[in-house]
């Protein structure tokens, strides 16, 4: 499976993975949820108030969010002519990762990956709206972070 990302980043604040960190991290959220299709997804790093502009236009909540996806609308039958899916749209506020990380007593780069796949998950069609939803939504992103060696982010940590 080819992955592409299209990574842009506009918050300057704040460390950011590269695209090569990304992909391995949206390759492992793939795995998990055994989608196998050449893709591509497009990956923004945005300022604090660009996330909660994002986020009020499109969820309707006042405050900045740490990551927001949208999911392609590009027809399945078109696929085929390109060779690969359009998955979407991911957009991550480094300044909120960074804080959260911080607050939660996380690794940074561990809470990237983490919002990262969380965010693929979202482009794949998972939601946690509901609580059955909601586990097995945290078990494939659980499994995802395994496999990149990164523990369980839903178990508190003292490190």
């Amino acid at each position: 499976m080819k992955v592409t990302v299209d990574l842009r980043n506009d918050s300057t604040d704040d460390w950011a993975p590269d695209a090569t960190l990304c992909s391995k991290w949206i390759r492992a959220a793939l795995d998990a949820a055994l989608f196998k299709q050449d893709n591509s997804v497009s990956l923004s790093f945005v300022t604090e108030q660009t996330a909660a502009e994002l986020n009020a236009k499109y969820r309707g909540k006042t405050a900045a969010t740490n990551v927001l996806s949208f999911a392609s609308e590009f027809p399945d039958n078109l696929t085929s002519a390109i060779s690969y899916k359009p998955l979407g749209d991911l957009v991550i506020c480094p300044y909120i990762v960074a804080r959260e990380a911080s607050e939660q007593k996380k690794q940074l780069e561990a809470h990237w990956a983490h919002l990262t796949i969380h965010g693929i998950l979202h482009l794949l069609g998972y939601d946690h709206a509901a609580e059955s939803d909601r586990h097995a939504m945290e078990q494939l992103e659980i499994n995802a972070l395994l496999t990149l060696d990164i523990s369980d982010p839903y178990v508190p940590h003292n490190n």
